[in-house]
């Protein structure tokens, strides 16, 4: 038996723990910070690339050749893995309500919101996913909200409020247009929530990543070419080289890889907390528009920008409470 002050390595951390309360939280760690940043950074720079993709093509084809794109690459990477693809009957209606909720009526959303206002405000109102995030967990999975990740929660959407005000201001659409963008910006959310909380489940951890989110992606892609067809009329496709260039930006990139990335955070430290890469994607979004169009910051976004931030620092530090 160890003795001493010291005693052994086990002992020492048990003192640790014991001094600090719990262990170091998964979220400050460098295997999801890292995720985290390259998520948040792609997400960020595609409310850009998204203004892009609406103009002779229908939103809903966009969406569909954005899915099958990234549908047929997770599905490719599986199979260079040496991944097992085929999923059984619960896997498939698994992923068939996955894609539904996440490649179809989500994105679907985001490109029809982005018609009636400007995609920073579309990215602002986004970032209120934390909330129904953080709702559906405790729900459905049995995750509570500590203290600290309620502050932290709080001081992130102070945050959101003061970009928001700051978008809304500055959009030239008028009340009306403003309101029904940010009306289909939030069915968008609440379907992106409904993902979120589906890919924390036991039943989406059962099968390998890219098998799933393969079929999830290209079962939405047909949901999405059926009624781009029902509603539009025919596949319509744009071969100008930004058109292309920025459909597999947002097929491969933010589709497959972001997608991959961002659902392996959620199974490490649940929805509620992954939510908070949407609360920085809209500062990015502007930083971007700053550079790429000329956006000029005032006190009021700048104030909200930094308030976003610490938040995200304060609830990605906290530990998870029991359930």
């Amino acid at each position: 038996m160890g003795s001493g002050r010291g005693g052994g390595p086990a002992a020492r951390r048990r003192h640790r723990r014991a001094v600090t309360g719990a262990p170091r939280p998964q979220s400050t760690r460098l295997s999801v910070l890292i995720p985290f940043g390259i998520v948040t950074l792609i997400w960020g720079s595609t409310w850009i690339v998204i203004t892009g993709q609406l103009g002779q093509v229908p939103p809903s084809w966009s969406v569909a050749y954005r899915f099958a794109i990234g549908g047929a690459a997770m599905l490719g990477w599986g199979l260079w893995r040496r991944e097992p693809l085929a999923l059984d009957a619960r896997g498939l209606r698994f992923a068939a309500l996955l894609g539904l909720m996440q490649f179809v009526l989500n994105f679907n959303f985001v490109y029809r919101a982005e018609l009636y206002v400007t995609s920073g405000l579309v990215a602002v109102v986004f970032a209120l996913l934390l909330v129904p995030n953080a709702i559906l967990s405790r729900l459905f999975l049995g995750q509570r909200m500590g203290r600290q990740l309620i502050a932290g929660s709080v001081i992130a959407m102070g945050g959101i409020a003061l970009l928001f005000i700051h978008e809304a201001r500055i959009d030239a659409g008028g009340a009306s247009r403003t309101l029904t963008g940010i009306a289909i910006t939030l069915a968008g959310v609440c379907s992106a929530s409904v993902a979120n909380v589906m890919q924390a489940s036991g039943t989406a951890r059962a099968y390998p990543m890219a098998a799933m989110l393969g079929w999830a992606m290209l079962i939405g892609a047909g949901i999405d070419a059926a009624f781009a067809w029902t509603t539009t009329g025919p596949p319509r496709f744009d071969w100008s080289p930004a058109y292309v260039a920025g459909l597999l930006y947002l097929g491969l990139a933010a589709s497959a890889l972001a997608f991959t990335l961002y659902f392996g955070i959620i199974r490490t430290i649940g929805p509620a907390k992954a939510a908070y890469s949407g609360v920085l994607v809209p500062v990015i979004a502007m930083a971007l528009s700053t550079l790429f169009e000329g956006y000029r910051w005032s006190v009021l976004a700048g104030a909200g920008a930094v308030l976003a931030m610490t938040g995200l620092v304060v609830a990605l530090r906290a530990r998870r409470p029991n359930r």
